[in-house]
């Protein structure tokens, strides 16, 4: 087994962390005061049957609380422009790299061609060169909330940790139903950044790398701590993308609780009472939140999760030499506090109580299996031939090979994978399939709770995710990988073939 090293792994120590804004529950007050109002994001719509928008990948200054910091940007913000068709739509994206690296574009979640100027990851695109996207939605696909980002293979940690990413909308079904129509739409795109003193991105320390870096500045809509309204009697649907790196949101709204209506891949049969939401990097979900308390002031927090590894990072903090920001504690997240990443007001009243729906939409059963794969999750370290720290990750003991192939499968077939957590550190991870969305069929060999399309999810560790995927309309190559995007850089990504 050949374990890789990243090109800029090679140096292990030296990272730095700047003066940051924390956003603990326990900080000041003068840290925690909300702006006035959330920024909306801007937004291309498709028009006529055609969506058609310029993207630029660059380098902009960029406030973040209330220090500066250079990052990289779509159209100069973040996240970059929403962009919203829906089915049936021809999807036309002239995208323009002026970032000093080759970087390409991925369109998470979205069921379309893997191949050719689609959703193909094996496309490279250099320092100022275009390259024009174009893809048809299919006349069935889902609404839902998706997100694209760059997936240029050993360039992508770095890349969305330094802000790249943007919110895709399918509009359709979900929408016309009259409780959704009548809410109240928030988008929230959460994401972390840690940088230095001088505004710059913080180098990853090793540890950072093995546990996948994550920062202490917590962002909504690319704002430190943003306010958004919710109306008395009415609903406020939240459409939240977990656009992190490696970090895990376990968010929860004070007093209020969340019901979920949709999940990746879209609806869900009915909504689903949750105290408290989970997303592991990469997920989305759209819950609806009752404006039924007491006017007054709330706060959207970032719980405390404990994703494993061989410690614990202080509250996120990255980057300061070859040990990064870890404590050495028994379990990673256990003493952090919450933190604060929105607030929430109440403005206005609505003249009736809006209620919650009590139906969404049918989600599909699916048929058996064809066949049923093994995919095991790991990681491997040892001294490198310049004594220098080496690591890997693994799927079934391999890093990933741009030339081979993993997994052949049958265009129009069923199969079930089995995921299995093998991780000797005890480490979460965050697998992520593109083109085809799967339904979870048991954790450890009990069923969900209920049916949902997904295409990203956790693995706990020493745990056995069995999920039913099928194969549908699209032949060629595409990719199953960890969305802890340092272990994807470092290796945990496969090839999946789909034949004829």
């Amino acid at each position: 087994m050949n374990l890789i090293n990243r090109r800029k792994f090679l140096i292990l120590s030296g990272g730095v962390t700047g003066s940051v804004l924390l956003t603990h529950c326990q900080t000041s007050p003068a840290l925690l005061l909300p702006i006035e109002q959330t920024t909306a994001i801007s937004s291309t719509t498709s028009n006529n049957g055609l969506l058609e928008v310029a993207l630029e990948a660059r380098s902009s200054l960029i406030n973040l609380g209330r220090q500066q910091a250079h990052l990289m940007t779509y159209n100069g913000s973040i996240p970059g422009p929403r962009l919203e068709a829906k089915p049936g739509d021809r999807v036309r994206i002239r995208f323009t790299n002026k970032l000093s690296e080759p970087t390409n574009l991925h369109y998470h979640g979205l069921h379309i061609p893997p191949m050719e100027n689609a959703d193909n990851i094996f496309l490279s695109v250099p320092p100022n060169e275009t390259l024009t996207y174009e893809f048809t939605l299919p006349q069935n696909h889902p609404a839902g909330t998706f997100y694209y980002h760059p997936h240029l293979h050993e360039f992508v940690a770095e890349q969305v940790f330094g802000g790249l990413g943007g919110i895709f909308v399918v509009r359709g079904e979900l929408d016309k139903i009259p409780e959704i129509e009548a809410a109240k739409e928030e988008f929230l795109f959460i994401k972390d950044f840690a940088v230095d003193a001088n505004g710059q991105i913080s180098t990853p320390g090793h540890m950072d790398l093995m546990q996948g870096r994550e920062g202490n500045i917590l962002t909504v809509n690319g704002q430190v701590n943003p306010n958004f309204s919710l109306v008395a009697g009415g609903l406020s649907r939240l459409r939240i993308v977990n656009a992190s790196t490696s970090r895990f949101y376990r968010l929860q709204l004070e007093n209020h609780p969340f019901f979920l209506i949709a999940t990746d891949g879209g609806a869900i049969t009915e909504p689903v009472e949750l105290p408290e939401l989970l997303l592991s990097p990469g997920e989305r979900a759209e819950v609806l939140v009752q404006g039924n308390r007491s006017p007054g002031e709330y706060r959207l927090l970032s719980l405390p999760y404990d994703r494993g590894g061989m410690g614990m990072m202080g509250g996120g903090m990255m980057g300061s030499g070859m040990m990064g920001g870890m404590y050495h504690g028994n379990s990673r997240g256990s003493t952090q506090a919450p933190q604060v990443i929105a607030t929430v007001t109440y403005q206005g009243a609505n003249p009736t109580t809006l209620p919650l729906p009590q139906t969404l939409l049918p989600v599909q059963s699916l048929p058996q299996p064809i066949t049923t794969r093994r995919i095991e999750m790991s990681m491997s370290m040892g001294m490198g031939r310049g004594m220098g720290m080496q690591m890997a990750f693994l799927f079934n003991g391999q890093v990933f090979d741009m030339n081979r192939v993993d997994a052949e499968v049958k265009l129009g077939t069923v199969e079930d994978w089995e995921l299995v957590n093998v991780d000797p550190d005890g480490m979460e991870h965050s697998f992520h399939l593109h083109t085809n969305p799967f339904q979870v069929v048991s954790r450890n060999g009990q069923p969900d709770a209920y049916r949902a399309w997904e295409d990203t999810l956790r693995v706990r560790a020493n745990e056995t995710v069995r999920i039913r995927i099928p194969f549908l309309d699209y032949l060629g190559k595409t990719v199953y990988h960890c969305h802890v995007l340092d272990h994807e850089d470092l290796g945990m990504m496969g090839i999946v073939e789909i034949q004829k």
